[in-house]
């Protein structure tokens, strides 16, 4: 019998926690990943984008990779090579991959790929939504062809990661973010908070990295300098945000519960721009547009990365 796998979009930039929620995309077999959107964000474009096609190929996987935003929409950020090593990978010196990123544009193949699979596309955001705002800009009718929309980004109750108020993907390219959750009318949100509250056990995930497998072995070269950082600054437990997200995507039974809510992104404030603000009591009239995670079976989320690193 034939089974129809679901089509999988992940717009990315690679970044170590964002190696691992694909290396679980890549090791779930109902979903078929059609393409890596990258942008720049945790570091620069040419990074991310090398990150992404080594990742491939290490996986031994077929999937095209498209090159897409360079910086944020309006205003000059600040990357994260701080946490993730100057080329994002851990600064391991890896061997680059012999394959090269597609001539078509991130935002294009957004696009072409939600008429290809209109209805059923999954859409899973892990970086800054840059890429996802000019995709939006060239068509808004996008949503209305994307069957699911996850969003690892926020911090619902202003506890921020890069500024007291914001967390990363969001405080990188508020105006993007602006854009895409003003036009979706649903996004599952997978935020900051929710990922300090699934924290991983630092010997937990080195049993993990002992793994026979390439994937392992790779993982755990080019994680070592965040795990350490990570380690040193947030103590016994480390904090994978973008595997959280990907479980909700790939996974979303594994969702204890959820809230849905109002969410705005604050673009003017003088010490919360790109704080995603919840309308908590929904006092501004706004509809619900987020699904926020607040709890996900941890034992299921921690066997999903366990599985993903131990597969050949």
């Amino acid at each position: 019998m034939t089974t129809h796998r679901i089509p999988l979009l992940i717009d990315t930039d690679p970044g170590v926690d964002d190696a691992l929620a694909l290396l679980m995309a890549f090791n779930d077999t109902r979903h078929d990943v059609v393409a890596l959107t990258i942008a720049a964000g945790n570091v620069g474009l040419e990074h991310t984008v090398a990150n992404a096609l080594k990742l491939c190929e290490v996986c031994g996987v077929d999937v095209p990779v498209f090159a897409g935003a360079d910086a944020p929409l309006l205003h000059p950020a600040v990357d994260a090579a701080y946490v993730h090593g100057r080329d994002g990978f851990g600064d391991t010196g890896y061997t680059p991959s012999t394959h090269q990123a597609q001539a078509e544009h991130a935002a294009l193949a957004i696009l072409r790929l939600s008429h290809e699979h209109a209805g059923r596309l999954l859409l899973v955001a892990l970086g800054p939504l840059t890429n996802i705002a000019l995709a939006l800009k060239l068509d808004p009718t996008l949503p209305k062809r994307i069957a699911r929309c996850v969003v690892m980004g926020g911090a619902v109750s202003a506890h921020g990661n890069i500024t007291p108020a914001a967390e990363f993907n969001i405080a990188f390219d508020p105006e993007a973010a602006h854009v895409v959750f003003a036009a979706f009318p649903r996004i599952e949100l997978a935020d900051w908070e929710a990922v300090i509250a699934h924290g991983l056990p630092h010997p937990e995930v080195e049993r993990w990295l002992e793994a026979d497998s390439p994937r392992a072995r790779f993982y755990a070269g080019i994680s070592a300098h965040t795990r350490a950082w990570a380690r040193a600054g947030r103590g016994e437990r480390w904090h994978a945000a973008d595997a959280l997200a990907m479980a909700l995507a790939l996974e979303p039974d594994g969702a204890v519960e959820m809230l849905e809510r109002p969410l705005a992104v604050e673009l003017d404030g003088r010490h919360t721009r790109g704080a995603t603000v919840i309308d908590w009591n929904r006092q501004g009239g706004s509809a619900d547009n987020v699904a926020i995670l607040v709890r996900y079976d941890q034992a299921h989320f921690e066997r999903l990365l366990e599985s993903a690193l131990a597969t050949s």
